[in-house]
């Protein structure tokens, strides 16, 4: 019986897990992550996100930062409004299958009945 061993850099794995950990640590936040759900579909600013999602100052600005400060969103000034967009694109890739398991249109299912 023959194995195939895969050769894996342990070091390598270890720093990617960790980035990823940075990631999914600052996506679990509920309002983090209804503002990536609305920057992921085009760029947004600040006024935008805050009617959208109905998250006021100062919680949007502390989370915008938070998003900005971990390199998962970009900021553009145009006169006195700030416009986000994606800055990530492996926060990208998550969000849109976050997107599409959670959010995406599912069909619905049937009821089962139990045979009596």
């Amino acid at each position: 019986m023959t194995f195939s061993t895969i050769d894996i850099d342990l070091d390598s794995m270890r720093a990617s897990a960790s980035r990823t950990c940075g990631m999914l640590k600052t996506l679990s936040n509920p309002d983090r992550l209804l503002l990536l759900c609305q920057i992921s579909q085009g760029e947004r600013c600040v006024g935008e996100l805050e009617e959208a999602l109905d998250i006021h100052q100062p919680t949007l600005s502390q989370q915008l930062c938070v998003l900005r400060d971990e390199g998962l969103v970009a900021t553009r000034r145009d006169g006195k409004r700030i416009y986000y967009s994606m800055a990530s694109k492996e926060a990208l890739a998550v969000m849109q299958v976050l997107y599409e398991q959670f959010c995406g249109s599912r069909p619905t299912r049937a009821k089962t009945t139990r045979a009596k």
